[in-house]
């Protein structure tokens, strides 16, 4: 049968093109040309007649729309369900992004070993590995993981009708980028072979009501590979971060249509496969070093509260300009931090290399952790540490300002609770977050500089005594 003939589009204006070019000939913009099927004889014009005879369609109020509860399926791992919002929802698109050889598999391969064994019909598709492959990896995760059926094939056809003849109740297709459509000419993992392989994925999974979880590549920038399109079709975007130096392990929701996307689940690798984190600031306030540059930053995780180390390193350097290295911070917040601190009373770091790390390989992207950041770095420069008599490190949380005024953030109560907790207490925090047990209230920064320099002559203090 001869090859169907393909066509490129441009994705940022629609120009069509015969064959593929770096740069658009209708826009300019540059890698914007995708490959798709090229239109049946009739062409547009015919397209446009067929829709012009079509039968209007009657639209109904949404009050008179039956909206069923659907059974969702849970993964046996209350971290992942948490996360999903319940559990996977039947007929839905999960797309689970991460770097190479932080976990997704380990994580794809335990939620399918408990779905089976809870009775629910499961599938395993490979297009990375063999069968043989998949069972190495799955005889560290238990028996359940290896009564998963598992089919090493990268055909979007043949993927398409094992679902078809199989219909499991949920599936794993790793990874997307390695399926590819017969009737295109791109190489698997091209941008048209991604979108009609999710294409051709999510038309089955809808019919036949499976929940798919689709592995995606990441780009070297840390974006989920392949086209745009790929995040706007599925119904849920899932990311699993974390250095793989490192045991901890983060996953987050960037989009739910099923839940909320300001949950996280903690987990730790270990060599039995990956372990839920239920207390995760037991361990991080257990690792916490009663050092200069070392504070605790009461964070929130979508709902749950987290405590977490944040370390700073202050050296002086001859490099102009000097480093500014964050891991765990966004390095433009740590760079505007660093000016509102010069300008409200702390040290002027103009003549020094910057270093500062949230300890456990955690991302915290919320403005919360501006205090602990500037707090941090003042103590990191002044030499002193900021923990108290009985070497409980200091806890604090607040957003900062241009002008140097503190900021409240959300969930005040429940980041006091969590510090309280643990007895880190009182609490620096702005002042419509003050309690009268567990929190200091501070207005400015410069009065966050003013009450940690106090926080440290008590300490020396009574160590002298």
């Amino acid at each position: 049968m001869a090859r169907a003939s393909s066509t490129y589009f441009c994705s940022a204006c629609g120009h069509e093109s015969l064959t593929w070019s770096g740069r658009c000939a209708g826009c300019g913009d540059w890698n914007t040309l995708v490959e798709a099927p090229r239109e049946p004889a009739g062409g547009v014009k015919a397209g446009a007649a067929r829709r012009g005879r079509a039968a209007a369609a009657s639209p109904v109020p949404l009050r008179d729309v039956a909206a069923p509860e659907a059974e969702r399926f849970e993964t046996g791992i209350a971290e992942l369900d948490r996360v999903l919002g319940g559990g996977l929802v039947p007929g839905s698109l999960v797309l689970l992004g991460g770097s190479p050889g932080i976990g997704k598999s380990t994580l794809t391969g335990m939620a399918l070993g408990n779905l089976g064994a809870a009775g629910r019909k499961v599938l395993y598709v490979s297009g990375e590995e063999s069968t043989a492959q998949v069972r190495l990896r799955a005889q560290r995760l238990g028996e359940a993981a290896l009564a998963v059926p598992a089919l090493a094939e990268t055909s979007l056809g043949a993927v398409v009708a094992t679902l078809e003849a199989e219909r499991p109740d949920a599936c794993v297709i790793d990874s997307i980028q390695t399926l590819h459509d017969e009737s295109l000419n791109g190489a698997p993992g091209s941008v048209g072979q991604v979108r009609e392989s999710a294409n051709g994925i999510m038309e089955v999974a809808k019919r036949i009501g499976c929940a798919v979880v689709l592995v995606g590549h990441v780009t070297k920038e840390g974006a989920v590979a392949g086209p745009r399109v790929l995040e706007h079709l599925v119904d849920c975007v899932l990311f699993f971060e974390g250095e793989r130096e490192r045991s901890f392990r983060t996953l987050r929701a960037l989009k739910n249509r099923f839940g909320a996307t300001s949950e996280v689940g903690v987990f730790e690798m270990r060599a039995g496969g990956l372990v839920e984190v239920a207390d995760a600031s037991a361990r991080f306030v257990g690792e916490a070093s009663a050092a200069p540059g070392s504070v605790v930053l009461s964070s929130m995780e979508g709902t749950r509260p987290l405590l977490v180390e944040v370390q700073a390193l202050v050296a002086p350097t001859e490099i102009v300009p000097p480093r500014r290295v964050a891991n765990g911070i966004d390095r433009n917040r740590l760079a505007m931090i660093i000016a509102v601190l010069a300008r409200n009373g702390g040290p002027s770091l103009a003549g020094a290399d910057v270093f500062v790390n949230v300890a456990g390989g955690v991302r915290v992207d919320e403005p919360g952790a501006d205090l602990a950041v500037a707090l941090a770095l003042a103590s990191a420069h002044r030499g002193e540490t900021l923990a108290d008599p009985k070497g409980r490190p200091l806890a604090c949380f607040g957003e900062i300002g241009l002008t140097g005024e503190l900021r409240p953030v959300a969930h005040a109560d429940r980041r006091l609770a969590e510090a309280l907790k643990f007895g880190l207490v009182p609490v620096l925090c702005p002042a419509a977050g003050e309690r009268a047990t567990d929190g200091r209230a501070v207005m400015t920064l410069a009065e966050a500089l003013r009450a940690v320099r106090g926080r440290s002559a008590g300490r020396q203090s009574a160590e002298a005594a």
